[in-house]
């Protein structure tokens, strides 16, 4: 068992992979971390060694935002472009999309599920 910031990876993965388990890790930069470190990258994780397992740990915490302080950094900067009434921070207190997506068909990721409307009916003149 192999734990990295609170995080249990994957022992039966490679080792690049296993770090993207970690929110805020992708493939990119788990393979950066390892090469940081001189590691191989398709090394299984259970085959790492005690003290590879402590330098990418101390490099993750030195450099790396990940888990809850990832979290809350996001959630405080769409609090600062809400506070600031910029067009995101709009966007976002409408919750529709925020990069310039067209929102007259699709967009139900963000508007939630379809909510439909009556017609008004028609009033017929004599």
């Amino acid at each position: 068992m192999i734990r990295i910031s609170g995080i249990i990876l994957d022992k039966n993965k490679k080792i690049y992979m296993a770090l993207t388990k970690i929110f805020g890790i992708g493939r990119s930069l788990s393979i950066e971390i390892l090469k940081k470190n001189n590691i191989n990258c398709n090394i299984k994780a259970n085959k790492l060694k005690e003290k590879n397992i402590i330098n990418i740990q101390k490099y993750i915490d030195e450099k790396i935002l990940i888990e809850g302080d990832l979290r809350s950094n996001i959630k405080m900067n769409i609090k600062y472009l809400k506070d600031i009434n910029c067009y995101r921070g709009v966007r976002h207190k409408l919750n529709l999309p925020v990069r310039g997506q067209k929102t007259k068909n699709n967009s139900r990721t963000r508007k939630g599920k379809k909510k439909t409307v009556a017609n008004k009916k028609k009033i017929i003149k004599k």
